[in-house]
């Protein structure tokens, strides 16, 4: 066990042997949970988030439909968002 100082904004310096055992380098991003005992700081996995053009959530909409009923939803969904559904790429469904 090795004591740690921590600085002025709170940074908190940690042992040099944990970072390497754990894969933390200079830059990677660690989340600091709060726990009955204290501060749990562990590795965090981020994951980019993907935002969707208007297009392509139309193209969702249409391609998720299973039926006439339900493609006829999602059509008047992506009217709804302005866009023209015979202008997406999508697989109509069977009987639709």
């Amino acid at each position: 066990m090795n004591a740690s100082r921590v600085g002025k904004r709170g940074t908190v310096v940690i042992p040099q042997n944990l970072p390497k055992r754990f894969g933390i380098q200079e830059g990677s991003f660690v989340v600091a949970e709060e726990r009955p005992e204290g501060i749990l700081i562990r590795p965090a996995v981020l994951t980019p988030v993907e935002v969707y053009a208007p297009e392509r959530r139309a193209e969702f909409f249409l391609n998720n439909a299973v039926d006439a009923r339900s493609y006829a939803e999602a059509v008047a969904e992506v009217r709804k968002m302005g866009l023209n559904p015979n202008k997406i790429t999508h697989q109509k469904p069977r009987g639709a």
